[in-house]
């Protein structure tokens, strides 16, 4: 018995990497560009994306507004405080919270107000640049250790572990003792005692960075090794840089704070908000306020920028985004 077959007939071979015209193509109207990859992925880098993933952690949108605050104090300072920090008047000596004095006066007649404000700048201007210092020596110690390896890595590592193991504190009490009073030492002493933080972090990520097939095509490539170190590790390490500096500043405002409380760190009669506290605490059952509005002000700043680097972290370290947003 034979059986009649019909030989198939192939349609038109569609050469490689063509679109077949009898396929159903995707309508191109229509389609939001949210839901396409490529916009997705640029949107997601956008300063307003960002700003929208940190705002939406708890409690950052507070730790934006204190930081908003303190610099918009510490930049109209100049204008907006009723009377100069450091004028003395003697027939307003340890007056109360008044609508001539909101937060009272001292005990020798100066607005505590304008000193708070005036503390801001100081508190801000400490915190920013002694981080910023730490940040620059710390970062370049790290990169050149983590890259390096070997000898230089031991050696690097060894002299940061020699200054972390003084309490911090302890260590700009000393250097501060060395280099003398004065807000440009405060700003060095704690500089230094915040460079072995940046360093170790900054080797660490570079450790893990430098095994990378990209850094491997860079050496293949003839890329020298400062070049690899600032052009290809450096920009891919920032993130968490970044939110140590964050939560750095508040703590170097503390230290400046305990240096002028002992009267170490800002020289008088500059506004600092620990030599307030200094001047005020013999005051406390008297007239509270002399240490109530520096401490209060502290405290707000201190806990606003914990929280600001707390939603630092989470928009800038995309293992702890949320899935649904990206």
């Amino acid at each position: 018995m034979t059986l009649n077959v019909e030989p198939r007939h192939p349609g038109p071979a569609v050469p490689t990497g063509a679109t077949d015209p009898s396929a159903p193509s995707a309508p191109s109207r229509g389609v939001s560009p949210v839901h396409q990859p490529g916009a997705a992925l640029h949107r997601r880098g956008t300063p307003l994306d960002f700003l929208r993933r940190l705002l939406r952690v708890r409690l950052a949108w507070f730790g934006l507004l204190v930081l908003v605050a303190m610099l918009f104090l510490a930049a109209t300072a100049d204008f907006l405080t009723p009377y100069d920090p450091d004028e003395q008047d003697y027939l307003s000596v340890l007056q109360p919270p008044s609508a001539d004095h909101p937060f009272g006066t001292d005990e020798i007649g100066r607005d505590v107000y304008s000193r708070v404000a005036f503390g801001a700048r100081v508190s801000l201007e400490v915190g920013l640049i002694a981080v910023g210092i730490g940040l620059v020596a710390g970062a370049l110690i790290g990169l050149i250790s983590g890259y390096s390896g070997g000898l230089v890595d031991e050696l690097l590592m060894r002299v940061m572990d020699g200054i972390w193991a003084f309490p911090a504190l302890i260590l700009a009490l000393a250097m501060t003792a060395a280099l003398g009073q004065g807000i440009v030492n405060t700003m060095i002493a704690i500089g230094v005692v915040y460079t072995p933080a940046f360093a170790r972090l900054t080797r660490g990520q570079a450790l893990s960075v430098r095994e990378r097939d990209f850094i491997a095509a860079a050496r293949v490539a003839g890329a020298r090794g400062w070049r690899i170190m600032l052009r290809h590790v450096w920009p891919n390490i920032t993130a968490p840089v970044i939110v140590q500096a964050s939560l750095l500043v508040a703590t170097a405002m503390i230290t400046e704070a305990s240096l002028s409380f002992l009267g170490l760190g800002v020289r008088p009669p500059t506004a600092s908000w620990g030599s307030m506290l200094r001047e005020g605490y013999q005051y406390l059952a008297t007239a509270p306020w002399l240490s109530l509005y520096p401490g209060l002000a502290i405290f707000v700043a201190v806990l606003g920028l914990n929280l600001l680097g707390d939603g630092l972290r989470h928009a800038l370290d995309p293992r702890l985004r949320d899935p649904r947003h990206g």
